[in-house]
């Protein structure tokens, strides 16, 4: 495969709206990754993702996904925000949103951009190619750091020398012969800020993530209550956190992405807690139409929406939450039980107890009932 071939892909790369792209082989992942992989499954840490445990074999090497594969072409997608994410969590009335999920949902758009390019390759060589997001069994951030597009921090997330710890990424792979880059090596040194700013102790040791304990998966993968001792950290989050990716000193060398790339549809970094607890299924589906947040569906974002009300300290929310309290979902019902508590006095948390508590058909729902009146 000629050089001028490889020169044309990356520039279609650019061109399709990727900002990095780079070349390497299934023979660059090592035996490691599928090793440190069985072992995050071992210990549990994958929480209640099961899909990860069911395509651990798959996950483990690209030529599981393909046999044929030759080349991997790895590309970035910069998402560097335009202002600190941080800012937003001493604003305790307002529900704060991940960066990656206040625009188009980024599975859309770097797929469509993975198309264009791949399409441009198969066409240019007569190869063979598959495009991945990471909703496939594909382990795209040791791929990434095979390729030279950076490496995996401390955080487990990939790190750029360029854009810090804000990149999508994408993954090519072709029957096409094309001429590796060079991997990226670790340049976290001593820092550790990532490990040190996350609220609930996720990282057990560097490199080394529990997503039990990480606020991005209880607010969005996890599918049942949060564990109480979380709700305190958890802060004014609803959807994700950002907290150890916007510490990376590396973030310094990131511009902030093209908004027009993204098209931003949130269009905020976070939004008023009155408001995310008035959304019926109906109006979140409206509110959150093309972004990721919608995936994760009405009931737990307003259960996360309850988490952060309990914790403003803020009276004036209680009516809200008092609505919530006959919610047809427990996950709601459960978690406004815990805002009341937190919010209400004594004696009107008592009788809104009178009222619901022995009338409450749900389990879990009465256990907040009796755990929050001792």
């Amino acid at each position: 495969m000629t050089e001028s071939l490889k020169q044309r892909l990356l520039a279609e790369a650019h061109a399709a709206g990727f900002d990095v792209a780079r070349v390497t082989t299934p023979a660059a992942i090592d035996a490691l990754v599928s090793q440190r992989l069985q072992e995050f499954l071992d210990e549990g840490r994958h929480g209640d993702m099961a899909w990860m445990a069911t395509t651990a074999d798959r996950r483990g090497h690209p030529l599981k996904m393909w046999p044929d594969a030759r080349s991997i072409i790895m590309l970035g997608m910069n998402y560097a925000p335009q202002s600190d994410p941080l800012a937003a969590l001493t604003e305790p009335l307002h529900g704060v949103i991940s960066c990656y999920a206040q625009c188009k949902d980024y599975h859309d758009v770097v797929k469509s951009g993975l198309k264009r390019v791949a399409s441009v390759l198969a066409a240019a060589s007569g190869a063979e190619v598959k495009v991945f997001v990471d909703t496939a069994p594909l382990m795209e951030k040791p791929l990434g750091e095979a390729a030279g597009l950076g490496w995996q921090g401390k955080h487990t997330n990939l790190v750029s020398r360029e854009f810090g710890s804000w990149l999508f990424l994408g993954t090519i792979l072709s029957t096409a012969e094309l001429e590796p880059d060079t991997a990226e090596v670790d340049h976290c040194g001593s820092c550790r800020r990532c490990l040190d700013v996350c609220p609930t102790a996720a990282f057990p040791a560097p490199y080394q993530l529990d997503a039990r304990r990480c606020i991005a998966y209880l607010t969005i993968e996890h599918k049942g209550h949060i564990p109480a001792e979380f709700r305190g950290p958890i802060g004014n989050r609803v959807f994700g956190c950002d907290d150890c990716l916007a510490v990376c000193p590396w973030n310094k060398f990131a511009a902030a992405a093209q908004a027009t790339r993204l098209a931003a549809l949130a269009g905020a970094a976070s939004m008023p807690l009155a408001e995310l607890l008035r959304l019926d299924d109906a109006g979140f589906r409206k509110r959150f139409a093309g972004t990721p947040v919608k995936r994760t569906g009405r009931d737990r974002v307003v259960r996360n929406a309850l988490i952060a009300a309990g914790n403003s300290g803020d009276q004036g929310l209680i009516p809200l939450v008092e609505g919530l309290l006959q919610d047809t979902s427990p996950l709601v019902r459960a978690m406004a039980v815990w805002a009341l508590r937190q919010l209400a006095s004594s004696k009107a948390w008592s009788a809104a107890r009178a009222r619901h508590g022995a009338h409450e058909p749900d389990g879990a729902v009465q256990s907040e009932w009796v755990a929050e009146a001792r």
